[in-house]
Order: C-alpha cells, then structure tokens, then sequence
C-alpha cells in the first residue's frame, strides 16, 4: 500500500470552489437565459440563411419593391388628402382625428393593398410556396395597420402610444411564432424577495394592461359623461356627482386590475389602505375636508354650475364644481377658485337657488316743490321702460322720508337674469329717472350751504380788538 497522503498546511480536504458548493443565481440565471436564448438564435440564423435562396431572394426584392412604391404613392396623394381634409370644416372632432390618422398610415396600407395583390396574381401563376415569404409580410403588415386605427380611440397620448407598441411588439411575435419562447425568457429574469417574485414579463404584461384598461376606462368615462350631461331629467349638481362618481369606479378598476395582473396581493392592501386612510385623515385635514363638503355639495344642490352667488366681496356666477375648490367667474373676467369648505361653513347668497328673480332697490330724491303723487308714476314708468326690467312684475316707488333738501324716494324693481349683472341693470334705470326727470321738469336738489355776515356781530368785534 502506498502512504496516505498529507494535506499541506494552511489547506483544507475536499476544497472546492464557491460555484460548486455553492450555487449563484446569476451563474443560473445566465446559463438558463442562454439555454432559452440559444434555439431562437439558431432558428434565426436558419432563417436569415434560407433567405439566400432563389425563390426567397426574389420574394425579398418584391417586398422591397412594393414598400418604395407604397411610399412614393404615399408621397404622391399626402399634398391631395391634405388639402381635401382642410375642406372638411363641418366634421366632429373624433372624425377629424381618425382621418388625420388614417391620412398618416397611407403608405402602410398601399403596402397591404400591393402586397396581397401581388401574393394573389403569384399564387395563380406559380407554386404558393414561392409568395410565402409576400404573404406572411403581409400578414404582419395587415395587423399593424388594424392596431394602429384601433389605437386611434385612445386619446390620451401617453396611453395611446403605450398600447399600441405594447399590441405591435405581441401581433409580431404571435405571428412569428415566438411567444412562449420570448415569454420563457423574459419570465427567467425575475427578482425574488421571499414569497413574492416578480419578473420582466410580469411587469410588461402589467404596463399594457394597465395601460389598456386605462384606456377603455378613459372611453367609457367619456361617454357616459356625454350621455349623464345630455339627460335633462337630472340636475347639475347630479351630474357632476354621477361622472365623477364613475369615473373613480372605472380608473380604480383598471389600477387593481393592473396589480392583480404582476400578481400583487390585494388582500394586503386592505390594512396598508387603512393606514394611508388614518394618515390622511389627520395629515390632510383641509384637503379631506373640502373633498368632504364638495360631496355634500353635490348632494344637497345648494349649488351648482349657472348659479348667482354672493360670498364676502365675490360677486358671480359658478362656472365649475371641483372635488376640491368652485370656481366662480365674476363680471370683470377674474375667476376665484373657493374652497367647498367655505361655501358650507360660511355665509353665502345665492341669488338663483330656487329661481332667478331677483329684487332691487335704488334711492332718489326729489324737490320739495315737486308733487309727490307725479314724481311716484313718472319713477314707475321710466323703471318700466328698461329692457331687463320685468313687466309682469311691475316696478314699485315709495317715500321713505324727509331729507334736510329733498324728499326721499325708493324705486324697486324685478328682473330675472342676475348673469347679466347687477350694477349696469341700475345703471340703466338710474339714466331713464334722469330723462324722465329732465322731460317733466323734476328737479334732483342737492345740499346749498348759505354763509351770512351780520354787521352787528363785526362791529362789536372791532371795538372789542381796539
């Protein structure tokens, strides 16, 4: 027997390297993604070598053929569809849109056209097989067109853009017939945290999902917003609650669609939501509050878009019902965005919540001289004359006291159109009183202040100085 060997010092038995013993994920990974990667790569540089036959050079001259012809036609008709779609004056906006769309994919689908064209006259004179390569093109060509238009309802640009790559990148490889091979692979590059794993694929699926579901979410809002405000059973306030209203329940739908499709655990959101809830409620006090009293708004229809208020100095007409503000546009073209919080809280005057009519009163004085009984009919009358001024509910002029100079006056009136001002309404009615007043010899006094100098008074003043 030979003697046993002895391990040198400083050295350990059985020492392996650390790839051995033990395992890296990133060695496995890469060994697994080149596994996966290696048949694609080989089945592609089959294909690029078939390409180097007889028949298949010739179809790849064709395809190249028929795409600069497409393109030269293209560029030929673009000037001509301009031109005839600026006439288009009387077109919906969507329509214009899908045109504009569809004048941009022109040269596409004169490839389509010229393709299964040239496919069907080949198939007829020769074997199929030599217009499979024309054909499959396209094929593939045909379904980025279909997804390009499809994508036009999208309007949102982001969203739009984000769909449509997403459907193009999918329509190619399902025609290529790679999908589970290209899912497989983006599948292996994952990261891993315990129980919960997440990969490359998943994250895809979930951004065109998402996107996708926000889209159609975006459509149906829209158009149930169009129907809710075409309704005139339903008032204002309602409306803008029901659209609001939808349209939380279709985007919230499409978020936790989009996460239940990467695999997100939802249940755990229930006690992370609450969490939020309690931080909110006493972080964002003021921003809960308004949203809060935006509700009630809402549903007690104290206000709504059209009405007259009156709140502080702000005087004007509510243009818009916000979840966190009203924003309110007064005459002079300024717009106040008022919290929901102070149109619970404070004071507000509404000048058309139960109706439009509205009262005013203007004061006027007149001569002692003048007879009373006429000053009345004549106020009545030139109030009466005023376009805005209603007639079914005629003007009313009291005396209300006796000035130091004049005799007093109040003029009233009614008009139903608060919208169209206030101040220039009196305006009016002030100007026809100065006519009236001008034309039947009625005096409008105003304070005289007479100074007298009494001799007596200055002679014992004089005498007093000496």
């Amino acid at each position: 027997m030979e003697p046993e060997s002895t391990p040198d010092a400083g050295t350990t038995p059985n020492n392996a390297t650390g790839s051995e013993n033990l395992p890296d994920l990133a060695s496995e990974t890469f060994t697994s993604l080149r596994d996966q990667l290696e048949p694609l790569w080989n089945d592609g540089a089959a294909f690029i070598l078939s390409l180097g036959q007889t028949w298949r050079l010739y179809q790849v001259a064709i395809i190249f053929a028929i795409a600069v012809l497409a393109w030269v036609i293209g560029k030929m008709v673009d000037p001509k569809i301009h031109d005839w779609l600026r006439t288009r004056e009387g077109w919906s906006k969507r329509r214009l849109r899908f045109a504009i769309h569809l004048r941009r994919r022109v040269p596409m689908i004169l490839f389509v056209l010229l393709a299964w064209l040239v496919t069907s006259v080949m198939r007829e004179m020769t074997w199929p097989s030599r217009s499979y390569l024309i054909a499959a093109v396209g094929t593939l060509a045909t379904a980025w067109v279909f997804v390009g238009l499809a994508s036009v309802v999208v309007e949102n640009r982001t969203l739009r853009r984000t769909t449509k790559w997403g459907m193009w990148i999918y329509v190619t490889l399902y025609y290529l017939g790679v999908t589970e091979e290209i899912g497989e692979v983006l599948d292996n590059l994952a990261i891993s945290t315990g129980t919960f794993r997440i990969s490359l694929l998943d994250v895809i699926s979930a951004v065109v999902v998402t996107a996708a579901l926000f889209a159609l979410a975006r459509m149906f809002s829209r158009a149930s917003a169009e129907k809710v405000r075409n309704n005139e059973d339903i008032s204002p306030s309602m409306q803008v609650l029901t659209v609001k209203f939808i349209q939380l329940l279709l985007y919230g739908a499409a978020f936790f669609l989009g996460l239940k499709v990467i695999g997100v655990d939802l249940t755990g959101l229930a006690v992370l939501s609450g969490a939020i809830g309690v931080g909110l409620g006493f972080g964002l006090q003021k921003v809960v509050s308004n949203l809060v009293s935006g509700v009630i708004i809402l549903l007690d229809k104290s206000i709504k878009p059209g009405d007259v208020i009156s709140l502080g100095e702000t005087f004007g007409w509510i243009q818009q019902l916000g979840a966190r503000y009203v924003s309110v546009v007064t005459r002079d073209g300024r717009e106040y965005l008022i919290p929901n919080e102070d149109l619970i809280t404070g004071q507000v005057v509404n000048w058309s919540h139960t109706n439009s009519f509205v009262r005013l009163d203007i004061y006027f004085g007149t001569a002692y001289g003048d007879d009373p009984h006429k000053v009345r009919k004549i106020a009545i009358s030139a109030a009466a004359s005023v376009e805005r001024v209603l007639s079914f509910r005629p003007p009313v002029c009291h005396i209300v006291g006796f000035g130091d100079s004049s005799v007093d006056y109040i003029l009233r009136f009614w008009i139903d159109d608060p919208t169209g001002g206030l101040t220039n309404i009196r305006g009016n009615v002030y100007l026809a009183l100065w006519d009236a007043f001008a034309e039947n010899d009625i005096s409008i006094p105003f304070p005289q202040r007479e100074v007298r100098l009494l001799e007596d008074a200055n002679d014992g003043t004089a005498k007093a100085g000496a």
